[in-house]
């Protein structure tokens, strides 16, 4: 049940949705990278914030997978890793702007970052490394379907430490955009909004949730 599943998938996942992270996360990443005159330094900042993004992936992903005692049944399993992958099929259809609905699900977190975000924005402008990594532990809860879509996809895991790695592998394939974004912000941006980047990866993100869907599961269930 958890072929699909591995830590190669998870940061593909994460590189491939760079788009919708440039649209997510971007601005707040070339304002962390310009906090300071010092390129280095900047960059130190943005590669902090990127870090306490992830670690919000990461517990993110150990906290709903810690809840794999509730789906020991084997057909909650397949229910769950079916919309694990109609997620990611949604999710590909969002980035290449095929189709919107993830919006609403995105919706559903507008409720807990409503008391999150007025803590993140204690920490701007930010001008050290504990600043940068406490704001992007909080940003790393803003509603984002790529994030949800991900973290359904772990949790089918079953496993909470595999789910945390596999929220960990996906940060990682966030951030060469993310890191990008802040250094050489409108060179990504062209790159990344190219209609046939976004087509190309929006097809391999929709393959990935077709594979991850336990076709042979379901039909000995029929």
């Amino acid at each position: 049940m958890t072929e699909a599943l591995s830590l190669p998938t998870a940061f593909l996942l994460g590189l491939l949705g760079g788009t919708h992270c440039l649209g997510m996360c971007g601005g707040i990443a070339t304002t962390v990278s310009l906090s300071s005159p010092n390129g280095l330094k900047g960059f130190g900042l943005l590669l902090g914030y990127n870090s306490g993004r992830i670690l919000s992936y990461t517990l993110a992903g150990a906290l709903l997978g810690s809840l794999s005692w509730l789906i020991d049944n084997l057909v909650i399993q397949l229910a769950l890793r079916t919309f694990a992958g109609l997620m990611l099929i949604s999710m590909g259809l969002y980035i290449a702007q095929w189709w919107q609905g993830l919006t609403k699900v995105e919706h559903l977190g507008s409720h807990l970052w409503k008391q999150i975000s007025p803590l993140a924005r204690r920490f701007l402008p930010v001008k050290t490394l504990r600043q940068a990594l406490m704001l992007g532990v909080l940003w790393g809860w803003l509603p984002c379907g790529l994030v949800y879509s991900t973290l359904i996809w772990a949790s089918a895991a079953s496993d909470w430490t595999l789910s945390a790695q596999l929220m960990t592998a996906f940060g990682l394939g966030t951030l060469p955009t993310m890191l990008l974004t802040g250094v050489l912000a409108q060179q990504v941006k062209a790159i990344l909004q190219n209609a046939l980047t976004k087509h190309i990866s929006s097809s391999i993100i929709i393959l990935m949730g077709l594979y991850t869907i336990p076709w042979q599961g379901i039909v000995s269930k029929l």
